[in-house]
């Protein structure tokens, strides 16, 4: 900003503060000038529109001319202004500043979109607004501002992918949604790839109320159709139809049972004071160099633990042929393997953002 600038607003802040004794004062003066400010550029688009300015002589006999104006009150985070929006006889002028229809400004409908991400319910958005800005909004309004975001999910959800995934972990999460007037949970099948390069990204979302082989068959085509040709590790918690689904659509992808849900599910029913003891004799068998070193460490957690808790080793060699598929990895996949899961909630995209909150209202409308 250079030294004209910092002196303009210096002499304007000045100005205002002369008639100015509270913050409410302030907030009047500020609205007052934004609607000045606006309404003066309104008149240079005006000016530029026709082609001369007010009351010159060049613009007789033009075609065109003024025509008084429209008022509008436009929201903004200053409150609720009203401005005069000047109008031409030929009713050909487009402003810019303030277009045609437009009733709020950017930074409110950003600001709407902003507490959205954050998972605010249309009802509480409507009453921060009402209670920050002063503004009335609402909840068709909050919704129409919203909606704006779901062409972006739909372009996200089908954007092309990468024709070679390493790693690609299926999961599930869930979330609670409201359709006929009742809240039902509803789960949200996630995808995160690894490709070959180590990173990671979600490669979409789906919505189902049940697993079936069917529905994972429904994922695993949508993601060919949108370019992927092989994933060399599929990463799931036993998921019902998984298996059937991965191995029709990619027939020569290995799978691997998920090592942080078996994990989550062998600490499930323990008592507090064992967690520690039990987590450091599990990470004996999932960290093991080698899969016979990984059995000798399962076979040495039953002797300790059998008495109290059975049936963490009856669910650990259960799955093992599932489990133990990752030890013929090198050490770096394997940690990959067992580690990643972890990122996948805590991502960004579910911090209750645009993207979920857009599939889950798109499909339980």
């Amino acid at each position: 900003m250079d030294k004209n600038t910092n002196a303009t607003q210096h002499a304007l802040a000045k100005e205002l503060a002369k008639s100015c004794r509270t913050q409410e004062d302030i907030t009047a003066a500020i609205k007052a000038l934004f609607a000045e400010t606006v309404e003066t550029v309104l008149q240079a688009e005006m000016d530029e529109h026709l082609g001369y300015e007010k009351h010159d002589v060049s613009g007789n006999n033009t075609g065109n001319s003024r025509n008084g104006f429209n008022r509008k009150t436009i929201s903004t985070h200053h409150g609720e202004t009203e401005i005069e929006i000047p109008r031409d006889r030929n009713g050909s002028f487009e402003p810019k500043i303030v277009t045609k229809y437009q009733t709020r400004g950017k930074d409110i409908e950003n600001q709407i979109i902003a507490m959205y991400a954050k998972g605010m319910s249309n009802v509480d958005i409507a009453s921060t607004m009402h209670d920050i800005y002063g503004i009335s909004a609402s909840k068709d309004m909050i919704t129409a501002v919203t909606d704006k975001v779901m062409p972006l999910v739909m372009e996200w959800q089908n954007r092309p992918l990468e024709s070679i995934y390493a790693v690609v972990f299926f999961d599930g999460v869930v979330f609670k949604v409201r359709k006929d007037g009742k809240i039902q949970n509803r789960c949200v099948y996630t995808v995160l790839g690894v490709n070959m390069d180590g990173r990671k990204d979600i490669l979409g979302l789906w919505i189902g109320d049940n697993e079936s082989a069917s529905f994972w068959t429904l994922v695993c085509n949508d993601l060919k159709n949108r370019g992927v040709e092989q994933i060399l590790i599929a990463c799931h918690d036993n998921l019902s139809g998984f298996y059937d689904a991965i191995n029709t659509v990619f027939p020569k992808t290995r799978q691997q049972l998920c090592i942080i849900h078996q994990i989550r599910n062998s600490t499930k029913h323990i008592s507090h004071k064992d967690i520690k003891p039990v987590m450091a004799d599990l990470k004996e068998i999932y960290n093991a160099n080698n899969e016979q070193n990984a059995e000798y460490q399962l076979e040495l957690f039953n002797e300790k633990w059998s008495d109290k808790y059975p049936q963490i080793y009856y669910s650990w060699r259960s799955n093992w042929l599932d489990l133990s598929d990752y030890f013929q990895y090198p050490e770096e996949l394997r940690k990959l393997i067992y580690t990643t899961y972890t990122d996948i909630q805590t991502m960004p995209m579910f911090s209750g953002t645009p993207v979920i909150k857009g599939l889950l209202r798109r499909t339980s409308a």
